[in-house]
C-alpha cells in the first residue's frame, strides 16, 4: 500500500471514492452534498490543502482531504476520510490520518479536527483511539417537528442508569473515567459496587442525553467483554432499556414506541420486549419480562413510568437507581 498526494488528474478517482463513501453513509437529504456542489472545494484542497490517495497495486482504495481553517490557522480540518470496505482493518485509515497530520504540522498546524456521523461507530472508535474527542455536536430538526414541539411546554427531566455484568467495580470505573470525557461535559458520575453481579453507573450527561448513554453502553460492553444494560426513565413518562453484548446493541425496548413520533408497525414491534433475549443475558424469567415490560399507545395505558421501570429492573435483578 502506498499513499501519495492527489492531483487534479485524480479527480475522477476521488469522485468515484467519494460517491462510494456517500452511498455508504446514506445521509438524510438535507445533509447530502453531491460531487458537483463540492468539486470546487476539492480542487482548492488539492491546490492549497492536503489531498491524499491510498493505492494498492495501482488501484485507489482510500483517500483523505484536509484543509487549514482560515479563521484559526493552527487547526486543520479532515473533512473526508474513506477506505473501501475490502481494504479495511489493515491500518490504511490510520496511515492516512498520520500522513495528513505530518503534512499539516509542517505548515504550522497544531490541532486536527474532523466530522463523524453519530451512527458511524467503527469510525468513531478509530478516532477515539487516536485521541479525538467531541467538542461540538451538529443537531438538526425538521421545521414542522420543531414548530410542533415549540408549541408544547418543556418536558420533564429524564434519569438513566447503566449496568455492567461484572463484579470488577474498579475496571468499570477506569473504563468510565477514560471514555466519558469523549462524550461531552458531565457534572457528576457515580460507579456503584456490584449487586447481583452487576456494577451500576449513573451519570448526569447520560440522564439528559440518550445518545451518550447508548455510546457508554456500547463502550462498556465492548471493553469489558460482557453484557451491559441501559435503563432510562424518560421525561417521567416512558421507560426504555437497551441491551448490549460485546459492544453491539442487540435489543431495545420503549414502553410507548410512538411517544416521540409516529412509527410504522414494524418499527413499533421492534421496540417491544424480547423476553428470550433478556433471559439469555440476565437470567430473568422470559415470561415475567414479557408480562412486565408491556407496550402501549400512550403512557396512560401503563402503570406510572417510575413504577414500570422498577418492575422491569426487578425482573432483571437490577437496581434502577433513578432517584436523584
Amino acid at each position: 500500500m502506498t499513499i501519495r498526494p492527489a492531483t487534479r488528474a485524480d479527480r475522477a478517482r476521488l469522485r468515484e471514492l467519494r460517491d462510494e463513501f456517500q452511498r455508504e453513509l446514506a445521509k438524510p437529504p438535507f445533509l447530502q452534498e453531491p460531487w458537483e456542489a463540492i468539486a470546487g472545494d476539492v480542487d482548492d484542497t488539492i491546490r492549497d490543502g492536503v489531498a491524499l490517495l491510498a493505492e494498492e497495486n495501482g488501484e485507489a482504495v482510500g483517500y483523505a482531504l484536509a484543509s487549514i481553517v482560515p479563521e484559526t490557522p493552527i487547526r486543520g480540518h479532515l473533512y473526508d476520510l474513506f477506505v473501501r470496505e475490502s481494504s479495511r482493518k489493515r491500518g490504511i485509515g490510520r496511515s492516512l490520518v498520520a500522513e495528513v497530520a505530518e503534512r499539516l504540522r509542517k505548515r504550522g498546524v497544531s490541532h486536527l479536527s474532523l466530522d463523524v456521523g453519530v451512527g458511524n461507530d467503527s469510525a468513531r472508535r478509530l478516532y477515539e483511539r487516536l485521541g479525538f474527542f467531541a467538542h461540538e455536536v451538529l443537531m438538526a430538526a425538521a421545521l414542522d417537528d420543531l414548530e410542533r414541539r415549540l408549541e408544547t411546554p418543556d418536558r420533564a427531566p429524564s434519569f438513566a442508569s447503566t449496568h455492567v455484568q461484572t463484579d470488577d467495580e474498579a475496571a468499570v470505573n477506569r473504563a468510565v473515567t477514560q471514555f466519558l470525557p469523549r462524550l461531552g461535559r458531565t457534572e457528576w458520575t457515580e460507579v456503584s459496587a456490584a449487586q447481583n453481579g452487576w456494577v451500576t453507573v449513573v451519570d448526569e450527561l447520560c440522564d439528559r442525553d440518550r445518545s451518550a448513554q447508548r455510546r457508554l453502553g456500547v463502550e462498556l460492553s465492548e471493553r469489558m467483554g460482557v453484557p451491559a444494560i441501559a435503563l432510562a426513565l424518560e421525561e417521567e413518562s416512558v421507560v426504555r432499556y437497551l441491551l448490549f453484548e460485546r459492544g453491539r446493541m442487540v435489543d431495545e425496548y420503549l414502553s410507548v414506541p410512538s411517544y416521540y413520533g409516529e412509527l410504522n408497525k414494524a418499527d413499533e414491534l421492534s421496540l417491544a420486549a424480547n423476553g428470550t433475549l433478556v433471559s439469555r443475558l440476565t437470567g430473568a424469567d422470559p415470561a415475567h419480562v414479557r408480562a412486565v415490560a408491556r407496550t402501549a399507545s400512550s403512557p396512560a395505558e401503563l402503570p406510572p413510568a417510575r413504577e414500570l421501570l422498577a418492575q422491569i429492573a426487578e425482573a432483571m435483578s437490577l437496581e434502577a437507581r433513578i432517584d436523584r
